[in-house]
C-alpha cells in the first residue's frame, strides 16, 4: 500500500490504542498481578472463576471463556438480555442494566459459591446492574475483581440508588485507564468523536491477568488448568482430559 492511500486516523487511532495499552502495563501492573492472586488461589483451593459483563463489556468476559490458551474454569455468568448485542431492540440491553434486583435473582440461581472469584467487568460502572452484582456477589462470600474506568467514578453520576459505583464494591480494582465516553478520534467535520478502545484495552487486561495467574500457578508446583486449541493437532483430546478432571467446576457446555 503506497503512503497516498494510508489513512491517518487508522493510524491515530492504532496509536491511541497503544498508548492505552502501555498505560495500563506501567500503573496498573500491581494490580493485574493482584489480581492474578486471586484467580490462582480459588483454582488452587478449588474453587471456581466466573466472569461478567453487560452489552459490550459482555464481550471481554466471553473472551477468557472456553478460550484456547485460556483457564479452563473460567465461566461466564450470563444475565439474559444483556449478554452482547444480540437483542431486539438493542437498547433493551442497556435498559435492564439499569433495573434494580436483576443481579441479585441471577447470583441466587448460579452455581457460584463461597470462595468463588467473579470478574465484573463495566466500562462506566455506573448502572445498577453491575454494581448490584458486586455488591450481592461479595455478600455471598465471593471475591469480586472490578474492571473498569475509574475516571467514571469522578465525571459522570452513578445511576444506581446508593449513589456509588462497581469501584466501591471491589476486593480489587483493575482501572483501564478509558476517558469518559469512550473516542479517541475526533474530525473536523464530524459531529461526534469516535475510535471506541475499550474493547482493545479490557480484553488485553483480562489475558493479562489470566497470564499473571498461570505463572503464579506454575510457581506452586500446581499444572494450570489451560485449554489448546481445537485446530491444532491432538487439541482436542487434551480438552477432553481437562475436561474430565475439572468438570465439577466448569458450567458451559463442552
Amino acid at each position: 500500500m503506497s503512503s497516498k492511500s494510508e489513512s491517518k486516523l487508522a493510524g491515530q487511532y492504532f496509536d491511541a490504542a497503544i498508548d492505552l495499552l502501555q498505560r495500563v502495563r506501567d500503573e496498573e501492573s500491581g494490580t493485574i498481578a493482584e489480581a492474578g492472586t486471586l484467580l490462582a488461589d480459588a483454582v488452587a483451593s478449588g474453587g471456581r472463576l466466573f466472569a461478567f459483563g453487560a452489552g459490550h463489556s459482555s464481550l471481554a468476559a466471553q473472551d477468557v471463556v472456553y478460550r484456547a490458551g485460556g483457564l479452563a474454569l473460567m465461566n461466564l455468568l450470563a444475565v439474559p438480555g444483556v449478554v452482547g448485542v444480540d437483542v431486539m431492540p438493542a437498547t433493551l440491553g442497556s435498559a435492564l442494566e439499569r433495573v434494580d434486583g436483576l443481579a441479585g435473582a441471577v447470583l441466587d440461581s448460579s452455581p457460584a459459591r463461597p470462595g468463588d472469584v467473579l470478574v465484573i467487568i463495566s466500562l462506566s460502572g455506573r448502572n445498577s446492574l453491575p454494581v448490584e452484582m458486586a455488591m450481592n456477589a461479595r455478600a455471598l462470600g465471593l471475591k469480586v475483581i472490578g474492571v473498569t474506568s475509574v475516571a467514571y467514578a469522578t465525571e459522570t453520576r452513578s445511576r444506581h440508588v446508593s449513589g456509588t459505583f462497581l469501584k466501591d464494591h471491589c476486593d480489587l480494582v483493575v482501572d483501564s485507564k478509558i476517558a469518559v465516553g469512550d473516542a479517541e478520534l475526533s474530525l473536523d467535520g464530524v459531529d461526534a468523536p469516535f475510535g471506541p478502545a475499550s474493547g482493545v484495552v479490557t480484553n488485553a487486561l483480562m489475558q493479562a491477568m489470566t497470564a499473571s495467574a498461570v505463572e503464579q500457578l506454575t510457581s506452586r508446583g500446581i499444572q494450570p488448568p489451560l485449554l489448546r486449541s481445537g485446530n491444532v493437532d491432538g487439541g482436542h483430546d487434551w480438552n477432553g482430559r481437562v475436561f474430565q478432571e475439572y468438570g465439577d467446576r466448569i458450567f458451559y457446555r463442552r
